[in-house]
């Protein structure tokens, strides 16, 4: 486990890396969210470049912490940091410990949803038909994607046909998904989203762009696990948000911080609301509004149980098919 100090140096690097540039924008994840109503953009999605993952996402879970403003500054908002739920480690959470117990009582529970646990799901691949205008696009094709729970039902629903023969991953055989952007009630929506009825391969240049670039290990978007003193933190900001106080950049700042907050002196500065672990998925997902993208999950207490990670299996399509379907009907 990382110290301090580790964590310090890891954070000067990598804001060093990043030069003087203040956007939180990584152009290596695809914005389908900036899709107009009625469009649509089509993807293929590429295995885990972890082998040992069964699936070709990665989940994450995330708790958002709200305060009123920030103590010291008269005029400031309300500002919002993302904690990394230890669930995702099969652990025990200790601000889900607390908020389950909310759920007993009915006035309770719409506190209870919004300190609960809000999952997404990290993927790769190929976007193939593209209607946004990116001013930015990377050089590197293989696009990383940060997906809801409502496109996500979409995609574990196909996996869990029984008629479906083939990975939607296969280079010659796979499937592609089709993102489609619509409202209701004021809000996006995308369960016009849908699989390609058709299978194909993957071009020679996207084949090319696999052998020049590598797939990308998903767990490595994932946030760093909290050390037992980051735990404490958490928890002591959970008690801080739930009674009203305003954030305090003194007493938490070298551990958890909103974006555009400065460090205390002696503290590298970074614009990440997670410690060390902070990827570029985290930069989109607090800059991108929730309503957008299916960040705001209520995921009820019943199903909180920690989650297990994929265990490695057979690579075969039909047997990975099977534990995906098996595991997802539990």
């Amino acid at each position: 486990m990382a110290s301090l100090s580790e964590i310090r140096a890891r954070l000067q690097a990598a804001e060093n890396k990043g030069g003087s540039s203040t956007s939180n924008y990584d152009n290596a994840i695809f914005p389908f969210w900036n899709l107009e109503d009625g469009q649509s953009a089509t993807v293929r999605f590429l295995p885990d470049g972890n082998t040992k993952n069964t699936f070709f996402w990665q989940e994450r879970a995330m708790i958002r912490l709200p305060f009123a403003g920030i103590k010291g500054e008269m005029d400031s908002k309300q500002v919002l940091i993302r904690v990394p739920c230890v669930e995702m480690w099969g652990e025990a959470c200790p601000i889900l410990a607390e908020v389950r117990t909310w759920f007993k009582d009915k006035s309770l529970e719409e506190m209870g949803r919004k300190y609960w646990k809000k999952r997404d799901y990290i993927f790769q691949g190929f976007v193939r038909e593209n209607p946004i205008n990116e001013d930015k696009a990377p050089e590197n094709p293989i696009r990383r994607f940060i997906i809801g729970p409502q496109i996500f039902t979409t995609i574990k629903g196909a996996l869990m046909d029984p008629e479906l023969e083939e990975l939607p991953t296969d280079t010659l055989r796979g499937l592609d998904f089709r993102i489609t952007k619509g409202s209701k009630g004021g809000f996006a929506d995308y369960n016009s989203s849908k699989w390609a009825r058709k299978e194909s391969a993957l071009t020679e240049v996207e084949q090319a762009a696999i052998e020049q670039y590598g797939l990308l290990d998903l767990s490595t978007l994932l946030p760093k696990k909290p050390t037992d003193v980051e735990l404490k933190v958490i928890k002591e900001m959970f008690e801080a948000s739930v009674d009203g106080q305003p954030y305090d950049t003194e007493r938490w700042g070298q551990y958890f911080r909103p974006a555009g907050v400065q460090a205390p002196a002696g503290v590298a500065s970074t614009d990440e609301s997670t410690p060390a672990a902070a990827k570029p998925a985290l930069k989109v997902a607090v800059s991108t509004p929730a309503a957008d993208t299916g960040f705001n999950e209520d995921d009820v207490p019943a199903a909180a149980a920690p989650v297990a990670r994929p265990a490695e299996g057979s690579k075969n399509a039909q047997d990975i098919l099977a534990m995906i379907r098996s595991r997802q009907a539990k």
